[in-house]
């Protein structure tokens, strides 16, 4: 079994916030696909980074699925997706291991 975490920006590059609906067609697709969802919309997280001596940041909202395998394609596709659809360079879905207790 597996975690997925999709990490998402609240707002675009210029600082334009994305409605709620960007989020729930996110969670609605992968609810759809995967049996089960768990957005985190309400609380955002804030994400820094370090680039070439500039720091930047994003408040951004994660949503995770479980999956027994990880089909690299599929996610690669995903990702680029949602790159175009937030308007990113690049979208953070990381994968971790894990086992239920």
């Amino acid at each position: 079994m597996h975690l997925v975490q999709i990490l998402l920006p609240r707002a675009d590059n210029t600082g334009r916030p994305f409605g709620r609906e960007h989020f729930d067609r996110v969670k609605e697709d992968l609810a759809s696909c995967f049996e089960g969802v768990t957005a985190y919309l309400q609380a955002p997280a804030e994400g820094q980074w370090q680039d070439r001596e500039q720091s930047s940041q994003d408040d951004i909202v994660i949503f995770e699925v479980m999956v027994e395998e990880i089909d690299l394609p599929d996610w690669r596709r995903r990702r680029a997706e949602l790159e175009r659809r937030f308007r990113q360079d690049t979208v953070i879905i990381r994968y971790m291991p894990m086992e239920l207790v």
